[in-house]
């Protein structure tokens, strides 16, 4: 897909992964709409800097566990911009605790957003993609949907069902012009791990071959590509320096 003059939307657009995948594509030509959820600020940074590559840019705050806000927001954006042609569904958060320690708000809380964030997204983006195809959808899945990682048990089945998700879709749609796909990454230096302490940082980077975190342009890059190919579906690509092979 030839990127320049499409409409993507990009959730959890105003930092670490999202952030790095707005401004990539943005660079390429990409008009963009920047979800957000907390720190407005960050994505009005977003913005004026994909606003300086010459693209529009607009922020939109919603959470996308919230089934009837999402369907407002992806309306508003096709209001604002005309259409839809690739969809990112990066929003996320990890609640870290041993599986004993964890509540059931712990379990509902991660779900609604990491699973049901990416359902809502598609649920009311496929729509409007249907009717620019070809399009694209890239789900952030992670390492910890493939191995079941090392950050929680709620987080893991999070991502094993993007993947899940993942999958469907591109059975679904793809003979109808939507490609579907997502990135399973390693540990990527964002503020999702800002709280480890630095020895719990230092044990997760060893368990990475070449012994240390991606960078989210790294993963942006990967997000891209997928993008930008016309006949890969319903792949997960992982991004783990070599720790997880399949």
């Amino acid at each position: 897909m030839e990127i320049k003059s499409k409409v993507a939307l990009i959730t959890g657009g105003s930092r670490g992964i999202g952030r790095a995948t707005a401004l990539l594509l943005a660079e390429k030509g990409a008009d963009v709409a920047i979800i957000y959820n907390s720190r407005k600020e960050k994505a009005e940074e977003v913005k004026k800097i994909a606003l300086s590559k010459g693209v529009k840019a607009e922020i939109y705050e919603c959470d996308v566990s919230d089934y009837g806000k999402v369907k407002e927001t992806v309306e508003q954006i096709v209001k604002d911009f005309g259409k839809i042609n690739i969809v990112v569904n990066n929003a996320g958060i990890l609640i870290k605790k041993p599986f004993l320690e964890t509540a059931e708000e712990d379990w509902d809380k991660t779900i609604n957003v990491d699973l049901k964030g990416v359902f809502n997204v598609c649920r009311f983006s496929i729509p409007f993609l249907l009717k620019n195809t070809p399009a694209k959808i890239v789900n952030v899945s992670s390492i910890a949907g493939r191995n079941g990682g090392t950050v929680g048990i709620p987080y893991a089945a999070s991502k094993a069902g993007v993947i899940g998700i993942t999958c469907a879709l591109a059975s679904e749609f793809t003979p109808k012009g939507i490609y579907v796909n997502a990135v399973a990454p390693g540990p990527v230096d964002t503020d999702l791990f800002k709280g480890l302490s630095p020895e719990q940082r230092k044990k997760l980077e060893s368990l990475s071959p070449n012994g240390r975190f991606a960078k989210p342009e790294e993963i942006a890059h990967a997000i891209v590509f997928l993008i930008e190919n016309d006949y890969i579906s319903g792949e997960t690509l992982n991004i783990n320096a070599g720790r997880y092979m399949n």
